[in-house]
């Protein structure tokens, strides 16, 4: 993979502290910000560009939009246009008529589009998946991940930053409740029904069960997430995007934990994963991960209308 980066925010520093254990074959960054692009091609011996044409004119193969949420969808669809291959930061797109038409560009151009959901590519995760069967019917799936902003003391200073900005698609729906969506969806699919309330609890209708999303940025709760059937339960007290582990309880009071760390990032499971998919040219595997973005894309919309939260990307 020659990859290009665009952005120089927190994911992207991130992303970049652990590039290293990747097998990628070169990298490049993009940014306004001359000094900050500047700073980390001298800190990872990188290329910078100051000009997002300019990158997508060079060699990279792939494109990972690391941007504000409001700016996945122009960038992505200028990086397909240009013949990339796109990682999109979570949440792909700040509507889902913005996702369908960078999905269908893709397809068009036969490209690979991913969105950068951590969770789906974790062991513990996927081990968890494969559990859900011995816990006979589901009941009850509650979700909670409410963890006290560092941003939002300077929010309630009077200082809108992008994750607490609606023309940037920010807020906590798009920013935590999302992470509790995907790990719905991956394990059962689309709901038959969806509702949210202004409190940031969003719920969702399987028929046989409801889950519950809970997604906060105001405030804090132990983070913990709960599949309740009738045969036991699965309990993980971390958020669903970086788990390592959790805990599976029978009516018989057993207990067993599940522990899958070994001290990896959690970003390099989905990375290696979008490498082996895109050498392999693996549409079939790729198109199943874009429907989960897909459904996940639908819930947001329709949440945020009826919670009255409009984007401009709305009108």
């Amino acid at each position: 993979m020659k990859l290009g980066i665009l952005g120089t925010g927190m994911i992207a520093k991130e992303f970049l502290s652990i590039s290293g254990q990747l097998n990628i074959e070169s990298m490049a960054v993009y940014g306004r910000n001359k000094d900050a692009i500047y700073a980390l091609a001298a800190q990872y011996s990188i290329a910078a560009f100051s000009d997002c044409d300019a990158l997508l004119h060079s060699d990279i193969d792939t494109v990972y939009v690391a941007l504000p949420n409001a700016l996945h969808y122009a960038f992505g669809r200028k990086a397909l246009e240009a013949g990339k291959h796109v990682i999109l930061e979570k949440p792909a797109a700040a509507s889902f008529a913005q996702f369908q038409e960078l999905a269908v560009l893709a397809k068009q151009r036969d490209l690979l589009l991913f969105e950068a959901v951590t969770t789906h590519y974790l062991p513990a995760y996927r081990s968890l998946r494969e559990e859900l069967a011995g816990l006979g019917r589901i009941r009850i799936v509650s979700l909670n991940y409410s963890q006290y902003s560092s941003r939002y003391d300077r929010f309630k200073a009077g200082e809108i930053l992008p994750a607490f900005d609606p023309k940037q698609a920010g807020g906590a729906l798009m920013d935590l409740n999302v992470y509790n969506l995907h790990f719905v969806v991956g394990l059962f699919g689309a709901p038959s029904e969806r509702a949210i309330d202004t409190s940031g609890i969003m719920a969702l209708d399987y028929g046989d069960f409801k889950a519950v999303c809970i997604g906060a940025k105001d405030c804090q709760a132990p983070i913990q997430s709960t599949i309740q059937g009738d045969g036991g339960n699965l309990v993980v007290t971390m958020p669903a995007n970086q788990m390592t582990a959790y805990e599976r309880s029978g009516n018989d009071g057993n207990r067993v934990q599940r522990s899958f760390d070994d001290g990896s990032h959690r970003m390099v499971y989905e990375f290696r994963a979008f490498d082996r998919m895109i050498r392999e040219h693996d549409v079939k595997t790729c198109e199943e991960m874009l429907e989960r973005s897909g459904i996940v894309a639908r819930i947001l919309e329709e949440g945020r209308k009826q919670a009255g939260i409009v984007f401009p990307s709305d009108r």
